[in-house]
């Protein structure tokens, strides 16, 4: 298998067979993010995608699950798209399901019988990086997106048949923020029906554009103790009518909470309220990690 570059992917695809379709994101302006900034966005040829998946078809007896990379794979076409989940089909019967990185805007531009065509082909879920549901936090990060565009994106992904996975970032507003962050999060995962919601908590690398933010004194990071009170807040506006899978496990929280919405609210709730108050329950920064 051929990449090109670091190769970034979700951390429930780590027993997926990662198939590069795309080199970079689309975007790539965000200013937490360190992804794909050595990469400038690109379509791989079909046939090379072919060879690689051809070569993986004789490398490996059972090939259960694939996530197409780079960023933004969503991005392509039904044209470019269709070939390349037709040979998976067809080449791959065993696999049981096909994912890919997408933002909202490459959902909304594609039209809903356009969806329904990738996901009867195989396609089962889209990860968007919303990142918060506060507009002024994503004008502020550089995210290139609405709230609304985020909200009416899962959206459409759901009605499609496919799942949508989104994930916000703790701590993504800084102590001037949070409270904003926090409320405007909690009812965007209210509004917008997504089947899995992820918490991730804010590192920033020195390389970012937010490092020098928080060098000069602009962006104040929260402390251990403000962010899980941020995500007490998060989840206290959460008030979801169809289940969703809820998960806080990344590397990079203080705090594993692992639940559905909304029948397990208040056990997470809780658990973060003894974590307030107990701080040897919080991860060590020495071993938090993006």
């Amino acid at each position: 298998m051929r990449y090109e570059g670091d190769i970034y992917r979700p951390p429930s695809e780590a027993y997926s067979l990662l198939v590069q379709v795309t080199i970079g994101c689309t975007h790539n302006k965000c200013t937490f993010c360190k992804m794909y900034k050595d990469k400038k966005f690109r379509v791989r040829s079909l046939d090379e995608v072919i060879e690689d998946l051809a070569w993986a078809r004789k490398q490996y007896r059972r090939v259960e699950r694939m996530f197409l990379c780079d960023g933004d794979a969503l991005a392509l076409s039904n044209n470019r798209l269709m070939p390349i989940l037709r040979y998976i089909s067809e080449n791959f019967p065993e696999c049981q399901r096909v994912t890919v990185y997408g933002r909202a805007t490459d959902v909304l531009k594609k039209s809903d019988e356009e969806l329904k065509e990738l996901y009867e082909a195989g396609l089962t879920m889209v990860y968007i990086g919303a990142e918060s549901g506060s507009d002024k936090v994503l004008k502020d990060v550089c995210k290139g997106e609405t709230r609304q565009q985020l909200i009416d994106g899962v959206k459409k992904i759901e009605a499609s048949g496919m799942q949508a996975s989104v994930t916000f970032i703790s701590g993504l507003a800084g102590k001037d923020g949070w409270r904003e962050h926090a409320i405007e999060t909690g009812t965007m995962i209210s509004e917008m029906g997504a089947s899995y919601v992820a918490l991730l908590t804010l590192i920033v690398e020195p390389s970012v554009p937010m490092a020098e933010d928080i060098q000069s004194g602009k962006f104040k990071m929260l402390t251990a103790e403000e962010v899980l009170e941020e995500t007490l807040l998060l989840l206290e506006h959460t008030n979801v009518t169809k289940q969703c899978v809820f998960r806080s496990n990344h590397a990079s929280n203080y705090v594993s909470l692992r639940g559905n919405l909304p029948d397990d609210k208040e056990k997470m709730m809780d658990l973060l309220r003894k974590a307030m108050s107990n701080k040897d329950m919080l991860r060590s920064d020495m071993f938090r990690a993006l």
